[in-house]
């Protein structure tokens, strides 16, 4: 599971790294995907958005295994 969420991710990321920012995988277990916001992303206020608004939503209806998303 952890390469279909990494797969996905770079499908992402072109329009995180527009805005400055950027998101690593740390871990993927039990459906629970954890992500590092990076750059511009990790000090934002909307990245609690992008984290669950953004990225949760497309990685559940990509991937029907993916449970949740967190930040660490």
């Amino acid at each position: 599971m952890q390469e279909k969420v990494e797969h996905v991710l770079n499908q992402i990321r072109p329009s995180l790294r527009a805005d400055g920012g950027d998101v690593e995988l740390v871990d993927v277990k039990d459906g629970i995907v954890s992500l590092r916001l990076k750059g511009a992303c990790a000090g934002c206020p909307m990245s609690t958005m992008t984290l669950k608004n953004g990225i949760e939503r497309i990685l559940k209806a990509e991937i029907s295994e993916v449970k949740e998303v967190v930040a660490v």
